[in-house]
């Protein structure tokens, strides 16, 4: 069976900043046909759940505490950029809006929940080294 790398909240892991999951059931249905890899960038990073809620600023990653938090985040892109070369995933599923796994659109690092274009942390990774990224939404309107 092929593999994908999907971010952990969205196979229903409680490892969102506020403790909580964003199961999306469409995605979670895809272990039917794949083998899903869930990643938590935050996680690994070493972050602990729950967290501070946390903006990308530029290059930088910063709390709603005011901590810069980046290398936290640096840290758990590089963890799963070196599951993505040795599971070798056919894609990835990475949840929007996130400052690690954001595809098309970030907080504007603010916190006043205002989006903008931009990246998280490891997508930027991924994306580097040529792996195939969607958002959930990405996926949830092709299927």
């Amino acid at each position: 069976m092929r593999k994908i790398l999907v971010s952990a909240c969205l196979l229903g892991y409680p490892c969102r900043y506020d403790g909580k999951s964003n199961l999306e059931p469409k995605i979670f249905e895809l272990k039917k046909k794949y083998i899903l890899i869930p990643i938590c960038p935050e996680q690994f990073g070493g972050l602990p759940t729950p967290r501070n809620k946390s903006e990308r600023k530029g290059t930088k990653v910063i709390s709603e505490s005011g901590s810069d938090v980046t290398a936290f985040f640096l840290h758990g892109a590089e963890k799963t950029l070196e599951i993505a070369k040795k599971e070798n995933p056919l894609f990835c599923i990475l949840k929007e809006n996130s400052p690690s796994c954001g595809v098309h659109f970030i907080h504007d690092g603010n916190f006043q929940g205002k989006k903008i274009s931009g990246q998280g942390i490891t997508t930027e990774y991924l994306k580097k080294h040529h792996y195939l990224l969607y958002s959930e939404q990405d996926f949830l309107k092709k299927n």
